[in-house]
């Protein structure tokens, strides 16, 4: 149930002051969310970044929450540490765009200095600065420090600006032995001014003369900070009234499309030393970059114009995760307040296979081999389509639960949805090959339907261990040829194989061959198909492409 915050003592630092913190933030981002996203130009113009810091705050919320329901109750009390580690892990897993994942940062930052020492009321003999007052000052500090730590080029007139700023202010009136609510104070009036001058400062906002979005969101929850520890609500006008686009730039997301075309973001296991070296990576393959987290687990975010290679750095360094990738057209039509008439949703097992459906123009949901997507990934990703009618190919049987589950939902939010029941990603690309967004819904559905039909599929793969299967028995190391989902050649090499299942599927006709290759198949393989196929079938046409890391040894289409 929704948390009602409690009244607390000005120098009261515990699990219920940061229950209240969360609460009050979450509430004060959902109000000025719209606000926020209308003076979104800086990184892109794509109008999201009150979303993003909103949905970031509310993983966070809901990450304290789960962890720590006495909280929200008030049956029982959890320790300061407890609680804002909770809400500093559930930001992290939840993270959005560029704005999302430094705010999950932020309260990393605030996490290490709250949730390592003990916050105990301040005796007056005491040094200044060694109550909770002063507690607070160094978990701001430490805060702004590890954010711009995070981010591979900051930029000042960001919300970086505006966290720096808020934690000096807090800082000095932490010396100043100032409670807890006194340097909650101090931070919000710092981060106020800070993010007044941000105009001045950042030269895209100067022409659309609006305070940088970032900045304006880390103000409202620097807001709810002092609320909480003061009981007193912040005024809107100092924040919201700044906000707004002066009259000389009305469209103020109407600046310059250059740039990368892709966001791309995922959570990494991995090492601190291999994500030293995915930074570095990164950092060579496109901008706005920010790499947050620790401890094994890590939130990427980057602008990048290949996604595939965005990813491979990735997997390179760990094992990614939840990764999304979001065509920054697609963004720039969101901020114009534009819906597309139709998008195509397309679940795919490698980046490769990624990359290729979204110069296609799909969304893609990117999956792991014994991972496949939950609704909550598939729903997500018809929301970012940003379509009134949706095409979704889940690319395999074992997802029709779920993509039907997913598109029932989106129907209730008042999306026209369609799922196409393809079984394997060669079945996709069959069915985005004809996709027509300028025809009516119902007949692209049914063309898309009957080029995924008429598709036959095929998979090589390694044979795990000894078991029977429709073709005989095979022994761990054998490579299996599956065909429509059964096995129907069990052979020792992977390419002899291949021409195997090539020699089958074609045996009922054909006019285009397609192969996808994994990820250690070489081209060899490749040019030693296309050749088997045009000396056997000389009026059948052959295209390869390279599914990356996750995609199978080998699928084979034949339409």
């Amino acid at each position: 149930m929704p948390h009602e915050p409690q009244p607390l003592s000005p120098d009261e630092l515990d699990a219920e002051a940061v229950r209240t913190w969360s609460s009050l933030a979450l509430a004060a981002l959902g109000r000025a969310r719209e606000d926020i996203d209308a003076i979104n130009v800086y990184p892109v113009a794509d109008a999201d970044t009150g979303t993003n810091l909103y949905l970031t705050a509310e993983s966070a919320d809901r990450g304290l929450a789960e962890a720590f329901p006495e909280v929200t109750d008030g049956t029982g009390r959890t320790s300061l540490a407890e609680a804002v580690r909770a809400w500093a892990h559930g930001a992290l897993v939840g993270a959005r765009g560029n704005s999302g994942t430094i705010l999950a940062q932020l309260l990393r930052g605030v996490a290490d200095v709250l949730g390592a020492e003990p916050a105990e009321p301040a005796e007056p003999a005491e040094q200044a600065g060694r109550g909770p007052g002063g507690l607070l000052a160094r978990a701001l500090t430490r805060a702004a420090e590890e954010a711009y730590a995070a981010v591979a080029h900051p930029v000042e007139g960001t919300m970086l600006t505006v966290a720096g700023a808020a934690a000096r202010a807090g800082e000095a009136a932490g010396a100043a032995a100032g409670t807890a609510a006194e340097v909650a104070r101090a931070a919000y009036d710092g981060a106020r001014a800070a993010l007044a001058d941000t105009p001045g400062q950042l030269a895209a906002l100067g022409r659309a003369g609006v305070v940088d979005a970032g900045g304006c969101g880390l103000v409202v929850v620097f807001g709810a900070l002092w609320q909480a520890l003061s009981g007193q609500e912040p005024a809107a006008e100092p924040v919201r009234g700044r906000a707004v686009p002066v009259p000389s730039s009305p469209d103020p997301c109407a600046q310059e499309e250059d740039g990368p075309a892709y966001e791309v973001i995922y959570l990494l296991e991995a090492s601190e030393a291999a994500v030293g070296e995915l930074r570095e990576r990164l950092d060579g393959l496109g901008d706005s970059l920010v790499v947050v987290g620790g401890d094994g687990l890590w939130n990427v975010h980057v602008h990048v114009d290949d996604p595939g290679a965005a990813v491979e750095a990735g997997v390179v360094a760990g094992r990614p995760y939840r990764i999304r990738i979001t065509h920054f057209g697609d963004e720039r039509r969101r901020a114009r307040g534009e819906r597309a008439q139709r998008a195509v949703v397309a679940v795919v097992p490698g980046e490769g296979l990624a990359g290729l459906c979204g110069e296609a123009g799909a969304t893609t949901v990117l999956v792991r081999p014994g991972e496949p997507p939950a609704v909550a990934e598939l729903l997500d990703a018809v929301r970012r389509a940003h379509a009134r009618e949706v095409v979704l190919l889940p690319g395999g049987a074992e997802l029709r639960a779920a993509a039907a589950a997913a598109a029932e939902q989106a129907r209730a939010e008042g999306v026209r949805v369609a799922v196409i029941p393809t079984r394997s990603a060669v079945q996709g690309l069959a069915a985005l090959a004809v996709h027509d967004p300028e025809g009516s819904f119902d007949e692209d559905v049914v063309a898309m339907t009957a080029a995924a039909g008429a598709t036959r599929y095929g998979e090589l793969a390694f044979a795990e261990r000894q078991s029977f299967t429709s073709a005989g028995i095979c022994q761990a190391g054998d490579v299996l040829g599956l065909i429509d989902g059964d096995v129907a050649v069990i052979g020792s090499g992977l390419a002899e194989t291949a021409e195997a299942v090539l020699d089958r599927m074609l045996g009922s006709g054909g006019e285009l061959v397609t192969l996808v290759l994994g990820p250690d198949v070489p081209d060899a393989v490749a040019e030693r198909l296309e050749a088997y196929v045009q000396q056997g079938h000389l009026a059948v046409d052959t295209v390869t492409y390279r599914g990356g890391r996750y995609s199978a040894p080998l699928l084979v289409g034949v339409e």
